[in-house]
């Protein structure tokens, strides 16, 4: 039995009730007082997560630049200190390792932010190609991270707006905090990283300014009705960035691994595609279910904000059209679905 670990908040988390998960290794708070509930606060207020379960990567050194150039797909060239990109790291077949978020700290010093089940696969992958000239560190145990998202996020941690993706130091409430304007919901928002030691006194900051608490079901929900995806759901090692619709965060003009590959695919067309449904019968979708025309539901879900089951997954290039309607098999019966453009949800028709 594999002792999961816990963030330096899980004390905080098991005092407000919330209801404990296994999730990629780590005992998580999957809800506080309801995933609805707490889906509603982000898209109408501010809800915070505890995001401290993620990987924090430090590639350091005069070739720094050069390792993350030849690994990850986006054009790393692209960012100023002060910047963050949306990037993935591929393998040779163009199959994504992990989708992270990269920060530039100074001119041979970057951050990446990786996915909690990729932690140590990611590490491993950077560390084998490490150039003379560059050193990788696992530095997760370091830091803290906290999601605020929400239309008044910014405005109840008392900051400025800024730019998104960019990142800048502050502090909270005498918190020392790298502010990063990145998220995983579609909301205005920040992830602030603290050291663990702070943990407890940010959480407590954030909370005492009328934050909401949010675990990981309103996270899924969330993310859901924008269409980002989910590692290990949507993309993995198996799907190819170009048939995952990320061909926009992979600068093809330039190698890194799975170039040519990525490449090859994008001039041929994929043969299937990661599109966005929407139930038009009373259905839940999940992952795993078949899609009569082809394909399978890759995540699935009941969208709090249209209140109508939500999903994307994969189906044949031809049927990946916007306004096409599919077949779902919801537990042996067949449900219709209609695939829309991204985001399924978007603020402005509510």
């Amino acid at each position: 039995m594999q002792t999961l670990r816990r963030t330096p908040l899980h004390d905080r988390h098991v005092a407000l009730g919330a209801r404990m998960v296994p999730f990629a290794g780590w005992e998580m708070p999957v809800q506080y007082e309801g995933v609805i509930q707490e889906h509603k606060a982000v898209r109408a207020d501010a809800g915070v997560f505890d995001v401290s379960h993620m990987g924090e990567l430090e590639v350091e050194g005069p070739t720094a630049r050069d390792l993350l150039q030849s690994t990850l797909s986006n054009d790393v060239d692209k960012l100023e200190v002060g910047g963050a990109q949306y990037t993935l790291l591929t393998n040779d077949d163009g199959g994504i390792v992990d989708d992270l978020i990269v920060y530039r700290l100074g001119e041979f010093h970057f951050l990446l932010v990786v996915n909690a089940s990729n932690r140590e696969p990611a590490y491993r992958w950077l560390k084998e190609r490490e150039l003379r000239g560059s050193d990788v560190r696992d530095v997760s145990d370091e830091y803290a991270l906290l999601a605020v998202q929400g239309p008044r996020a910014l405005e109840r941690l008392g900051l400025e707006p800024a730019k998104p993706f960019t990142w800048a130091m502050g502090e909270v409430d005498g918190v020392e905090v790298m502010i990063n304007r990145t998220g995983y919901t579609g909301e205005e928002g920040v992830e602030l990283a603290c050291m663990a030691d702070d943990a407890v006194a940010l959480w407590d900051a954030v909370l005492a300014r009328g934050v909401t608490p949010v675990g990981l079901g309103a996270r899924d929900t969330l993310r859901l009705e924008v269409c980002y995806p989910l590692h290990g759901n949507d993309i993995s090692p198996d799907t190819d960035a170009i048939s995952a619709g990320l061909g926009w965060v992979c600068a093809l003009d330039h190698e890194f691994t799975g170039a040519d590959a990525l490449r090859r695919i994008k001039e041929q067309g994929p043969d299937r595609r990661l599109v966005a449904f929407v139930m038009e019968e009373s259905a839940i979708p999940r992952q795993g279910m078949a899609v009569e025309e082809g394909g399978e539901v890759t995540s699935g879900t009941h969208s709090p904000m249209l209140d109508r089951g939500i999903g994307m997954g994969y189906v044949p290039a031809a049927t990946a059209q916007t306004g096409k309607e599919i077949t779902i098999d919801v537990r042996g019966k067949p449900r219709r679905a209609k695939i829309v453009p991204k985001p399924i949800y978007k603020r402005e028709e509510h």
